[in-house]
């Protein structure tokens, strides 16, 4: 099951907010944190944050996370750097659409193109489900424009 928080940035900065996916309610930053330390990778813990849509041109939830789903060699940042960049440090992942199935998986940190991602995902989800989730998401960042 997958989730989005669209939650208000670090005090000072309330206003710049950030979107965290969740899969089956553990944040995606702390997924991947986990799996990056365990597989030794350097740095890792704590590199990631979330997706923060004032920072670059990130149009609607609905577009951004089906972005992939056309066009199989497409990527999507799913996380951006801890300071809010997708840029900087992003986590990037294809996002493959059928009937009734999303699958995230071909995960990648296109900074550190030796890094090995195959044991991470692929994660799979409920297509109505996903798309529910995407839209309340949509709902939550169109309500704070």
């Amino acid at each position: 099951m997958i989730g989005f928080d669209y939650r208000p940035g670090p005090p000072g900065r309330t206003d710049v907010h950030q979107i965290v996916p969740h899969i089956d309610s553990i944040p995606l930053t702390d997924l991947i944190d986990t799996f990056e330390i365990c597989a030794g990778m350097e740095p890792a813990g704590d590199a990631y944050g979330g997706l923060v849509p004032v920072f670059f041109r990130f149009g609607s939830a609905i577009d951004h996370f089906h972005m992939s789903s056309s066009r199989s060699e497409l990527k999507t940042p799913v996380l951006a750097c801890t300071c809010g960049e997708v840029g900087c440090w992003p986590l990037m992942t294809r996002i493959g659409m059928t009937g009734d199935l999303v699958v995230w998986d071909c995960f990648e940190q296109p900074y550190r193109t030796a890094r090995d991602y195959t044991g991470f995902g692929p994660f799979l989800f409920d297509r109505d489900q996903y798309d529910k989730a995407v839209q309340k998401l949509d709902v939550a960042i169109t309500a704070h424009k």
